[in-house]
């Protein structure tokens, strides 16, 4: 799983399309300091400031994480005519953010957040905004802005919402109605108690406590996720996201799956929801899965939660986690019989059809590679059954294995056509097969259908036996006997 994102976030901005980013732009500001004492004027810290920085932050934070991945991003959003807002535009077209159509109020201050920090301490924030609604002439230009940048025909819009009154019922009912009828899909991050302004979206994506709120629960219900499946379906919705921090993800579409969290260390969630949703989108756009563009944004969400700040994630962060992720999943495709069970459970969840092999894969050679690719092909999940050094020596003689049972293990997990690699130790794997009871077996042709251990066992609960062509002159006891020729 973790080769194809790796592939598919390298291929990044290679297609000719781009997201379209609607929602309330901000800027996050950072002044960064020390304290060393306290104020004789009142009883407050003295920080002496040592740096500032300016930062993207709400929707243009969306639209950033997408450029820094390599997708062509344009924004619809809000800002005053003020020093903030001409530094908000600068970071965005300095980011390769096509801001065309960012609409310039005379009636509200650009939004800005100003964190004042300590080490990785925040000390204080200042907010400068209106609360107000928009105008009608305020109205009038977005969706002038939103008419226009929908006639270019994005691959996927994303709402993002902060509250700060651009994204009111009635627009994002305009955006979703429109984006529905041209076939574009609508991810939204959502805002309030009330999510009926986003009914017939493609998907939301809440974190836990915004969750509980829309479902008048508390975000500590064990049922919460059950509330927030009814709450897709009421807002019909083809899949709901639930970010739940140190818990992981869940998705919602026609079943509810957990992806447990990724990160190693916290020192600023700001931003991470910003984030998921805009990988979330770069997947999609690319042609992943719901599931495999989440997954692909569970693993970046927790590489920016260990930075301080709002900071964008970009595609070499991603493919460095990627490929760290990857070294770590092989490892986990070693497993336990406890461990599978679950596995196989998520799988079969999801529809997904196990296949199962086994054998003493001792000196993997091309011709292993090449079976056990085509036996992947022969359904969704493929389950490796490998015999234990001591069984290996039954039935091969003491001068065998070559390769020690935990080095042979690590060596198929690191195979992307296996999924999973379970050790046995009997002569033969049947128990397993009859405690595992996969949908198809897979052997050599160079047995029948009646000499495959397991084969009338599967055929029994309605499965099936395949049979692989091999590889000629490919084996391990070719490749000893030359070496010691």
């Amino acid at each position: 799983m973790q080769h194809n994102l790796l592939d598919a976030v390298k291929n990044f901005g290679s297609h000719h399309q781009h997201v379209l980013v609607i929602g309330d732009v901000m800027l996050d500001r950072y002044l960064i300091g020390d304290v060393n004492r306290i104020s004789p004027e009142a009883p407050v810290p003295v920080v002496l400031l040592k740096s500032q920085q300016d930062r993207a932050g709400g929707a243009s934070n969306v639209a950033a994480n997408l450029a820094f991945l390599g997708i062509k991003t344009h924004i619809i959003g809000c800002v005053g005519h003020d020093g903030e807002a001409s530094i908000l535009l600068d970071l965005m077209t300095a980011t390769m953010i096509d801001s065309t159509h960012v609409v310039h109020s005379k009636h509200r201050p650009t939004v800005a957040k100003t964190r004042i920090l300590s080490g990785h301490q925040q000390m204080m924030r200042l907010d400068q905004e209106s609360s107000q609604p928009f105008t009608a002439d305020e109205n009038a230009l977005l969706v002038e802005a939103i008419t226009a940048e929908l006639a270019l025909k994005p691959a996927l819009v994303i709402l993002s919402d902060y509250s700060k009154g651009l994204l009111s019922a009635d627009i994002c009912q305009l955006i979703i109605s429109q984006c529905n009828a041209a076939g574009i899909p609508t991810l939204v991050d959502p805002k309030g108690h009330d999510y009926s302004k986003y009914r017939h979206a493609t998907a939301l994506t809440p974190n836990k406590k915004e969750t509980a709120e829309a479902c008048f629960t508390s975000q500590y219900d064990p049922e919460l996720i059950e509330k927030a499946a009814s709450l897709k379906n009421n807002l019909n919705l083809k899949f709901l996201v639930v970010t739940r921090g140190e818990e992981g993800i869940s998705l919602i579409d026609d079943h509810a799956h957990l992806l447990p969290a990724t990160a190693k260390q916290v020192f600023d969630v700001s931003g991470a929801g910003d984030t998921v949703i805009a990988t979330l989108a770069a997947g999609l756009i690319n042609h992943l899965s719901t599931l495999e563009s989440l997954q692909l944004a569970n693993v970046a969400a927790g590489v920016v939660v260990g930075k301080v700040g709002t900071v964008p994630i970009n595609r070499d962060e991603l493919i460095e986690a990627l490929a760290s992720e990857q070294t770590s999943e092989q490892a986990h495709k070693i497993c336990d019989l406890t461990q599978l069970k679950q596995k196989m459970a998520t799988w079969r969840q999801a529809k997904q059809k196990i296949v199962f092999t086994n054998g003493c894969f001792d000196l993997l050679h091309a011709g292993h590679v090449t079976y056990l690719e085509a036996a992947k092909k022969r359904g969704d999940k493929l389950i490796l059954g490998l015999n234990t050094d001591r069984s290996v020596s039954a039935l091969k003689g003491p001068s065998r294995p070559v390769v020690n049972e935990n080095d042979r293990a690590r060596v198929l997990a690191a195979l992307a056509s296996v999924d999973a690699v379970i050790l046995f130790d009997e002569d033969t794997p049947l128990n397993l097969i009859n405690t595992l009871k996969p949908d198809v077996i897979a052997k050599g042709s160079d047995y029948t259908a009646d000499q495959v251990v397991g084969g009338r066992e599967v055929e029994s609960w309605g499965g099936e036996i395949a049979l692989i062509d091999l590889v000629a002159g490919r084996s391990t006891s070719n490749i000893i006997k030359k070496m010691n020729s």
